[in-house]
């Protein structure tokens, strides 16, 4: 515990850093200095970085007195940061810290607070529709691979993600899936069909939308990686989330946003109805 009655975080999630993040944003704008910030709080320069690295919380109040310095007018804005500088809510990926990746534990976090989720994939079918055994197959071709806890904790992780996206009462969901990942056979043809049949499942659900991007679309965007966009109470605290290699990056900068709404818009534009996406899926399975 620290002078200002708040102990510092060991491990900040991506969650907590972007509350730093912006307030960093509003403070870069304002042309303002880390140590004209302290100064309004009577503590070190250091703390105020600190704190812009999601390294010590910050209550709504204080968000409120800086954004109020800095000349921040979106009051909408400011009073969604100061909701998410408040949260203490210890949500139930943090039974897996440890065993999974903590970028998949930020994954799981964005989820649960996000207003709604369009997400953009072309070699895998979408996390939050992926059957039990897809998921376990794709975590086995890892490599280095995976001991057999760590490997089961993931899949557990993957099917408690699906239960809460794809659940009664879940927010707005639109996925746009590329032919590409619907012909991949992870896990066999009959694992393969399996995953096609629980996708169809899914579409049927009120909050899910499902289109596929068919090889005879006009032309492709993106790099190819997988893409999330989660929306935030308010379109500045957006994020995107991009599938890599060293696992999960979170992207939140204005332009960045602006630029994978365009690729995520243009893309269901050259998709298929809902309709035409599963005929497609069933003609699919038939030729698996």
């Amino acid at each position: 515990m620290d002078a200002w009655g708040m102990p510092p975080r060991t491990t900040p999630s991506a969650r907590q850093e972007r509350v730093g993040t912006e307030l960093r944003k509003m403070r870069d704008c304002a042309g303002r200095t880390t140590a004209q910030a302290a100064a309004l709080f009577g503590f070190a320069r250091t703390k105020i970085t600190q704190i812009e690295k999601g390294n010590y919380p910050i209550s709504a109040d204080r968000v409120r007195m800086l954004a109020s310095e800095f000349e921040e007018g979106d009051a909408e804005y400011v009073e969604a940061l100061g909701v998410m500088a408040e949260e203490r809510h210890r949500g139930w990926w943090e039974e897996f810290r440890g065993s999974v990746p903590t970028g998949f534990l930020d994954i799981a976090e964005m989820e649960h607070f996000a207003r709604g989720m369009r997400t953009y994939q072309v070699s895998h079918v979408p996390g939050a529709m992926q059957t039990e055994e897809y998921g376990r197959a794709i975590f086995k071709d890892l490599y280095p691979p995976l001991s057999p806890r760590l490997l089961e904790a993931r899949v557990e992780h993957r099917v408690r993600r699906s239960a809460l996206v794809m659940g009664e009462g879940a927010r707005p969901y639109s996925a746009l899936v590329h032919e590409a990942a619907l012909r991949m056979l992870f896990g066999g043809r009959d694992a393969a069909k399996r995953q096609l049949d629980k996708m169809l499942e899914y579409s049927e659900l009120d909050h899910v939308t499902l289109r596929v991007v068919s090889f005879s679309s006009n032309g492709f965007m993106g790099a190819g990686q997988g893409i999330i966009y989660a929306m935030g109470p308010v379109p500045r605290l957006d994020t995107v989330q991009l599938d890599a290699v060293g696992g999960p990056a979170f992207l939140h900068e204005q332009k960045q946003l602006e630029n994978y709404r365009h690729i995520i818009n243009t893309m269901t534009e050259r998709s298929l109805t809902e309709a035409q996406s599963r005929d497609v899926i069933r003609l699919i399975k038939k030729e698996i």
